[in-house]
């Protein structure tokens, strides 16, 4: 996801034809494929949408997630999947009705709202300058950008800085993002790490963290729509993420999908 190469985006796993399993054996299957997220495709139960998904990490289940969105609303349409209303497709998952649409640079969801949102106390920012190996002084900004994973972000002052970030652990669902040298193809560099196993890692392309991030960067004035953000440098991946905001200020998170790998499996 977030690609229109192949392996070089996040992967996602998306099974069809699900609601036989129980939330047990989803689980189960998503601990054993092991990646960011496996989503379930299900008969839709609100009126207007076109399917229902459920979201699973390795470990829990999430109420909406950017990529498995795209993903899954990918590989429904592929599928055949005929949307009731022209130019719009509507997702139901534990967060509600999100809609996506088709754009020149591929499937793109409407960020959802945020869940939490607002300045981070001081402790916290220590707390979050400690696990990253960062000063003080080197953050620009931080702030609550929660959708549903439970984000909380930084901004640090270049790309550059966000690359060289080499984190510890923590218990936090945790983005960094900094601003490319003007006239960059990408305007932002976007890194984004959670709680696993014990240790911090990475996702390769977050679409939930690039929502929230989006409509902090633009309402505080550091970002215009459309801009590009990359993703995933640092793990040797070429995520690019999309954004756009309509008259009515809904932002769009967009990007490319492929599909990679087709088959069944026993569950």
């Amino acid at each position: 996801m977030f690609t229109a190469t192949p392996y070089t985006g996040n992967p996602v796993a998306v099974v069809h034809d699900a609601d036989g399993l129980s939330g047990e054996e989803m689980q189960r299957f998503a601990n054993w494929m092991n990646f960011s997220e496996t989503t379930f495709l299900l008969p839709p139960e609100q009126a207007g949408a076109d399917y229902r998904v459920r979201i699973f990490t390795p470990v829990l289940e999430l109420p909406f997630a950017g990529h498995p969105t795209l993903g899954t609303c990918h590989a429904w349409l592929e599928a055949g999947g005929q949307p009731k209303q022209a130019g719009a497709i509507v997702q139901e998952c534990e967060a509600g009705l999100v809609k996506v649409r088709q754009t020149p640079d591929g499937l793109a969801f409407a960020a959802p709202p945020l869940l939490r949102e607002g300045p981070v106390d001081e402790p916290m920012i220590e707390q979050i300058c400690d696990v990253l190996g960062i000063g003080r002084s080197e953050v620009v900004d931080a702030q609550w950008v929660d959708n549903g994973p439970g984000w909380v972000a930084v901004l640090l002052e270049s790309a550059q800085r966000v690359l060289e970030l080499r984190p510890g652990f923590a218990e936090l669902d945790l983005g960094a993002v900094g601003p490319h040298p003007p006239g960059s193809a990408e305007a932002f560099e976007v890194r984004a790490f959670f709680p696993k196993d014990g240790a911090l890692v990475e996702d390769p392309v977050t679409g939930s963290l690039n929502a929230s991030l989006a409509k902090w960067l633009i309402d505080s004035g550091r970002a215009t729509a459309p801009y590009v953000a990359a993703q995933g440098t640092a793990l040797g991946r070429a995520g690019r993420v999309h954004i756009s905001r309509d008259d009515d200020g809904t932002i769009w998170v967009g990007g490319g999908a492929v599909t990679c790998v087709n088959g069944e499996v026993n569950l």
